[in-house]
């Protein structure tokens, strides 16, 4: 029993157009523009780490990118997809690396709600 792709291509694109309500993904510099203002770090009901970013009637969850970020001169703290911190000594790091890598994000940002784009996933609605 042979499926032509024309068929499976047609079924699929039938079925997409009768799906509900997609959820429909943001970014955050969208919202942002848009006058959404970002919470600090927070997680949602699954236990992901993020952000809220709200307007007073709408709110968007935007997902956390972030594996390692910069606590002090010493110490780095990687972050785990369940959210638990793991301390890393910079120094070692940053001698297996070959130098200081300046994309790390701060920390202290991270945990305020001062989050830059490569930080966010995604931004999905709340209900």
């Amino acid at each position: 029993m042979s499926i032509s792709v024309k068929t499976l291509l047609a079924a699929a694109v039938i079925g997409f157009a009768l799906m509900p309500g997609l959820a429909k993904a943001e970014s955050l510099a969208q919202l942002e523009k848009q006058g959404y203002k970002v919470s600090k770090l927070t997680k949602n009901k699954a236990g992901s780490q993020g952000w809220v970013a709200s307007n007073g009637d709408k709110r968007f969850f935007c997902r956390m990118n972030v594996s390692i970020a910069v606590v002090s001169k010493k110490e780095l703290v990687s972050i785990t997809t369940a959210g638990r911190l793991v301390k890393l000594d910079r120094a070692t790091f940053e001698a297996t690396l070959g130098g200081p890598d300046p994309s790390l994000p701060l920390w202290s940002d991270l945990q305020a709600g001062r989050v830059k784009a490569p930080h966010v996933k995604g931004c999905t609605p709340l209900r």
